[in-house]
């Protein structure tokens, strides 16, 4: 059954034509697996496997980086309570839980969300990696360059 959600998500959190902000606030159907006041998850309409999921939060933003983090425990917490309601119902052995992020990562609506997808032994669904090595000294180099803007991020 197909259930809009119910929300108090203020329409100026919300972005125009984004089918994700049209299901948060009712406007357009969906079927909603759970909400709590941060995030809501969706049956995913084109899923990998039945039962895929989708964790969306209840504020428009492109990406990951644009979430706020008020927002953050909300999403990981519906996350995790779909997750394993799905392990359960589906009497799975695994799952993958992840989020694209840019055109370029495979993200094709561009408010933020989290994929929750249930795996099967032999599903040939394949993540090819050509896995790389860092080089004498690179590795200790780009760590220097990442924790330079950590701690200017902190200040």
């Amino acid at each position: 059954m197909v259930h809009p959600a119910h929300t108090d998500v203020p329409a100026e959190r919300a972005a125009e034509g984004c089918i994700f902000c049209e299901i948060i606030s009712g406007s357009a159907p969906a079927e909603v697996l759970y909400e709590n006041d941060r995030a809501l998850a969706i049956l995913d309409i084109r899923p990998i496997h039945h039962g895929h999921s989708l964790i969306i939060p209840k504020v428009h933003c492109r990406d990951f980086l644009g979430l706020p983090k008020e927002y953050h425990s909300g999403v990981f917490e519906a996350a995790q309570a779909v997750a394993a309601a799905t392990v359960r119902a589906l009497s799975l052995e695994g799952f993958n839980v992840f989020s694209n992020n840019g055109a370029v990562a495979g993200q094709s609506i561009f408010h933020f969300h989290l994929h929750v997808t249930p795996r099967y032994p032999d599903d040939q669904i394949r993540f090819e990696l050509t896995l790389k090595r860092y080089q004498d000294g690179q590795m200790r180099m780009m760590a220097r360059d990442i924790r330079a803007f950590l701690s200017e991020q902190s200040r």
